[in-house]
């Protein structure tokens, strides 16, 4: 799978119990979705593997699940910390003005005044608004996800982020 076509949706944490289950820490929202997702590929030593989900749950404020043939805690401590990762093609289709957060990054922001800020690094979800958070060499600027106030056009193909957004703050 291209890495264009791939998207990171978790990592794995740790191992859970002796037969083969890991802990998980979901990007989906809700965090359970992630395991509605099956293959996915797991980054270990630089190598992307597909493995199977078998079976899934919360347990506690997390989730853990089982990959199909791996069935003691050895089998699977190979791949705490891997990053879990999906096609783009088993996500839900989006609305026209909906983003998957993924898409953001990496996007140039440019302010409505033609400024140069930085790139988007990631996304912060803070309660009452998502936060973009954007570098530029060693400055780094946190400007609110509120559409149609700060940012004003997202352009996927051209790669730009344009925000109402004083390169100063």
């Amino acid at each position: 799978m291209s890495e264009s076509n791939r998207v990171i949706v978790g990592k794995i944490t740790g191992v859970f119990g002796v037969r083969g289950w890991v802990k998980i820490y979901s990007y989906t929202e809700p965090a359970n979705n992630i395991l509605h997702y099956s293959p996915w590929q797991l980054e270990h030593q630089g190598q992307w593997h597909t493995v199977e989900v078998q079976e899934g749950q919360e347990h506690g404020k997390g989730l853990i699940a089982h990959l199909k043939n791996y069935d003691d805690r050895d089998q699977v401590a190979r791949w705490v910390g891997a990053d879990i990762s999906v096609a783009r093609s088993q996500l839900p289709q989006i609305n026209d003005g909906e983003y998957y957060w993924t898409d953001l990054i990496g996007l140039t922001v440019l302010t409505a005044t033609g400024a140069t800020l930085g790139k988007v690094t990631h996304l912060l979800e803070t309660g009452a608004n998502d936060v973009v958070a954007v570098r530029d060499g060693t400055t780094e600027h946190l400007i609110p996800f509120v559409l149609d106030e700060v940012i004003l056009k997202i352009d996927l193909t051209e790669k730009i982020l344009l925000v109402n957004w004083d390169a100063t703050f």
